[in-house]
């Protein structure tokens, strides 16, 4: 059986930036085996499968090691690939998944996702989350899906080397790490070792969790935020009407054919 799949670098404005995710469009599901062997093949943070469903689209993303209930850089990548490389022309595509039905729209400066928004409360550090920062001392500690460490500065955010043994063992998904930014509101790192991917380059959903978070702190509904990975990625938020709007572009990166 022979597969389309596109590779996209999501949340980047040129190749070999942002998150590299798989798109896998599908006439019908797979077995879920199947569907994990491919994603482990493909060895990237997320490949996300879709299918037709109605009048949108049913969509699910495996990492490496598992499937997750919400992706935003590979939501992202299908809806380019839907948009540019399978001929959808409508102004919106609804996605139905685990996390409810997500809308993207494409807008003229960049595709819009419309994200559930995840609130924080502030806990009691665990010690493998804080034995996991190296000695870096946090200005707050909250939890959501995943942990969120607040630091001092960008500079913080930068020189953090987390020690993943101590992360594996947290009971959340993964762990954000942020600060106020110099050139964007604010900045962030995200790690998820349980699901196999160490750092992640550029992470939509966590910017679920981030933007409710700086909308209270910095009493603003609309940020321009940055993941300070390595390849680095830009995203445009805004709080609306409890919901979380994530927007960012997209460059194809590899087109081709899979054989299972």
């Amino acid at each position: 059986m022979k597969l389309k799949l596109f590779q996209v670098d999501a949340f980047a404005t040129r190749v070999f930036e942002g998150n590299p995710a798989a798109v896998c469009p599908l006439d019908a599901w797979l077995d879920d085996g199947v569907l994990q062997k491919i994603a482990q093949e493909n060895n990237l943070s997320e490949t996300a499968f879709l299918v037709k469903a109605g009048e949108g689209f049913a969509l699910r993303w495996f990492t490496p090691v598992g499937e997750v209930d919400l992706c935003g850089h590979a939501t992202l990548a299908a809806a380019h690939v839907l948009f540019e490389k399978l001929g959808y022309n409508k102004p919106a595509i609804i996605f139905h998944t685990r996390s409810g039905d997500l809308q993207v729209n494409k807008t003229v400066t960049g595709l819009r996702m419309d994200f559930p928004l995840v609130n924080s409360s502030k806990v009691k550090p665990p010690t493998p989350l804080l034995a996991g920062l190296n000695g870096m001392m946090p200005k707050q500690v909250l939890a959501g899906t995943d942990y969120l460490v607040v630091l001092e500065n960008e500079e913080q955010v930068r020189n953090l080397n987390p020690d993943f043994y101590q992360w594996q063992q947290l009971d959340l998904r993964g762990v954000i790490v942020t600060s106020i930014g110099t050139k964007a509101d604010f900045v962030s790192r995200c790690f998820y070792p349980k699901l196999g991917v160490n750092e992640d380059p550029v992470t939509g959903s966590a910017h679920c969790q981030l933007t409710p978070y700086w909308s209270e702190v910095l009493s603003a509904s609309q940020f321009s935020a940055q993941q300070i990975s390595n390849r680095g990625g830009t995203l445009k938020c805004e709080l609306k009407d409890g919901r979380v709007l994530i927007s960012g572009g997209c460059v194809e990166y590899l087109v081709g054919e899979i054989n299972i």
